[in-house]
């Protein structure tokens, strides 16, 4: 007895796909070596997009925001309405959201734009009238409530201004389109007390989530150290303590 012949659309699917294959396999090199170059270019624009205008990483080299960032957590930044720029260039164009008050953001510190990107917290808002007195903040003449501080708030030591800053005197009223930022580690913080406010155009977003956090030495996130970084995560597998787990998955 003959045996049933095959039919129905999965016979024609596989059907086309093997004539697919077929003439696949008889492509000269050259187009496809033409077609994976198309391929890896989409691949490669897409990041890009993602990466100026969505999302990028960063990792947390200094105590400047302990507790609420520890030295060694990877944090995912979104730039969603907040900037959009080319990778791996300083070019970047600052979009339609602005930051709220004891917002983290992140920013590139405008006494030193070519340097790694710093974290700091939102503490004015253009137009308003800053006090630190009391080993506190106070806003518009309201004492701020602080829960995520360490240590008292203090002005910065005279003469600690970078080249070409002047001591801030306070009180002081934040400039327009200008954004007071302090870390929340208060005595171990090079923040808006020592230079200045930062221009709305050099912040460039905010921290989503840690996706990884790691009890490291803290050389090894500085900017360059790529050998330490190498190290770093190696003994992180080898040695599963040194991972914060219970810091994964943080949200902000």
């Amino acid at each position: 007895m003959n045996p049933r012949p095959q039919s129905g659309r999965l016979w024609w699917n596989m059907k086309a796909e093997k004539k697919q294959k077929q003439e696949e396999a008889n492509l000269p090199v050259k187009t496809k070596i033409q077609r994976e170059i198309i391929a890896w270019f989409w691949v490669g624009l897409a990041f890009l997009l993602i990466n100026g205008t969505i999302g990028q990483a960063r990792v947390i080299p200094s105590g400047s925001m302990e507790n609420t960032l520890l030295i060694g957590d990877h944090l995912i930044m979104s730039r969603i309405g907040y900037d959009a720029g080319v990778p791996f260039t300083n070019w970047h164009l600052a979009l339609w959201r602005n930051p709220k008050r004891q917002q983290v953001i992140i920013f590139k510190p405008p006494f030193a734009p070519d340097t790694p990107d710093y974290v700091k917290r939102v503490i004015g808002l253009p137009g308003d009238t800053l006090d630190i007195r009391d080993g506190a903040v106070w806003v518009n003449g309201q004492k701020l409530i602080e829960k995520y501080t360490t240590g008292p708030s203090e002005t910065a030591p005279p003469g600690s201004a970078p080249p070409g800053y002047s001591d801030l005197k306070f009180p002081f009223r934040v400039p327009d389109n200008c954004y007071f930022a302090m870390g929340d580690n208060r005595g171990n913080s090079y923040d808006s007390r020592f230079w200045g406010c930062v221009p709305r155009k050099d912040i460039i977003g905010t921290p989503v989530m840690i996706y990884m956090s790691l009890d490291a030495p803290p050389g090894a996130w500085d900017s360059g150290k790529i050998s330490e970084r190498f190290f770093a995560y190696a003994n992180a597998i080898l040695h599963p303590v040194i991972v914060r787990w219970k810091r994964i998955f943080h949200t902000f």
